[in-house]
């Protein structure tokens, strides 16, 4: 793209790699140069906590408050309640209420990490939900002042709609509706508070497009659209899923220690792209790290995993588990931050398999994986070859805490409470 910005928002999404697409990217610089403008990212309540896949887009709100203006964190309280059909297979299961609430209130944790709320400052940051303007709908007035906007035909031929009906897959009629209260969100955004942008990934380009088409028709109001790249890894995996599952950004779900090891088992081929989408190092340096290659690119690996850490879990965090790797990794040793496995007395009766240990330590999903893992020679107890299979573990195997290791990289601590 040959466009070159103007204000200090677009040329941070451009230079580091943020921005997939723009439904006017010249219109949308301008407006950013006056200070303060709004834009927001929703986020539908799934789950206690977002994973690292929605990690993107909160840093696309940090920055946004960073260049100077007002990011809109919106929680989906409604449109929770309908599920998002995007690029799915199928039909997302229906929460209740208290459910959603309660993922909401674990959601909100991260956020204060990144973003600056209620300062009272011309860029300070909001935070709402959807289901304050969603919940109380009246359905035939929302039919004749909202659904005459939409054109079926249109919706249908939205990629993330069509690629479901052209494989078959049923689409309910409450998931088409997802489309119409997203856009719908906008526009309330943008008659309530301003809002002139809404922001998300790749996949949410429809939806992004129906909003700004529905806020002109009613309001005759110019606002825009951008999108990020839906990201892979390297090796074409998609962000935010690990060998052990999702990469979630409450430490009460992922611990510092291993969000930390996520990080520093980034590809070689990744870690300059990393960088400029996952911390604030300059860009000049995240290219210098990002070219390191051999032994050298681990130490860029170690940066990369110590910014990203320190984002969310603060600097002391980060620092404990890299000084916690290095015991590990470097000296063999037991590091005070590595995953743990306490077992009760009662947990452990007679003894306890050392297959049953590897896979309650999290170190596989099955007992089938933790027998692979041992006949491909995989598994190690205190730093040493595990080829038994059979082996069984009591109180007095357990005296003092032992370590057992998947590979060379993942390592968690078993002991006996009390």
């Amino acid at each position: 793209m040959t466009y070159h910005p103007k204000s200090d928002f677009i040329s941070v999404m451009m230079e580091r790699g943020y921005l997939a697409d723009c439904t006017d990217y010249q219109g949308l610089d301008e407006a950013l140069m006056t200070p303060g403008q709004s834009a927001y990212i929703g986020f539908d309540a799934t789950a206690t906590s977002l994973h690292v896949g929605s990690l993107i887009q909160i840093m696309m709100l940090r920055w946004f408050q960073k260049t100077g203006h007002k990011p809109i964190t919106l929680m989906g309280g409604g449109t929770t309640k309908v599920g998002d059909p995007s690029f799915r297979a199928d039909e997302r299961p229906l929460l209740t209420d208290d459910q959603i609430d309660s993922n909401i209130a674990g959601i909100k944790k991260v956020f204060a990490a990144y973003i600056d709320y209620d300062t009272g400052a011309e860029n300070s940051a909001m935070m709402l939900n959807n289901a304050e303007w969603l919940d109380d709908l009246n359905y035939l007035t929302f039919l004749r002042d909202i659904g005459r906007h939409f054109s079926v035909n249109r919706m249908l031929s939205f990629e993330s709609v069509k690629s479901r009906l052209d494989r078959e897959q049923s689409l309910s009629f409450l998931e088409f509706n997802y489309m119409i209260l997203q856009a719908y969100d906008f526009l309330e955004l943008n008659r309530r508070y301003g809002c002139v942008l809404q922001m998300g990934g790749s996949d949410q380009w429809g939806n992004i497009v129906n909003g700004i088409d529905l806020t002109r028709r009613v309001l005759d109001h110019e606002i825009y659209g951008l999108t990020s790249p839906l990201l892979t890894t390297s090796d074409g995996k998609k962000m935010g899923k690990s060998q052990n599952g999702a990469i979630w950004l409450n430490s009460d779900m992922l611990s510092p220690y291993e969000f930390w090891q996520f990080w520093r088992n980034t590809t070689d081929a990744d870690v300059g792209r990393f960088l400029k989408l996952y911390t604030e190092l300059p860009v000049d340096e995240c290219n210098r790290l990002g070219a390191l290659e051999g032994s050298e690119v681990n130490a860029a690996k170690v940066i990369l995993a110590n910014e990203v850490t320190a984002l969310l879990h603060g600097r002391a965090a980060a620092e404990a588990a890299e000084a916690t790797a290095r015991e590990v990794f470097e000296k063999g040793g037991v590091g005070d931050d590595l995953p743990t496995l306490s077992l009760s007395s009662a947990d452990l009766g007679d003894g306890i398999s050392i297959v049953q240990l590897i896979v309650k330590s999290g170190l596989a999903k099955s007992g089938k994986d933790a027998k692979r893992l041992i006949a491909e020679n995989g598994a190690k107890i205190d730093d040493k070859p595990l080829t038994d299979a059979g082996l069984m573990i009591d109180a007095a195997a357990l005296a003092s805490p032992i370590k057992l290791s998947a590979g060379k990289k993942r390592h968690a601590l078993v002991q006996l409470d009390g």
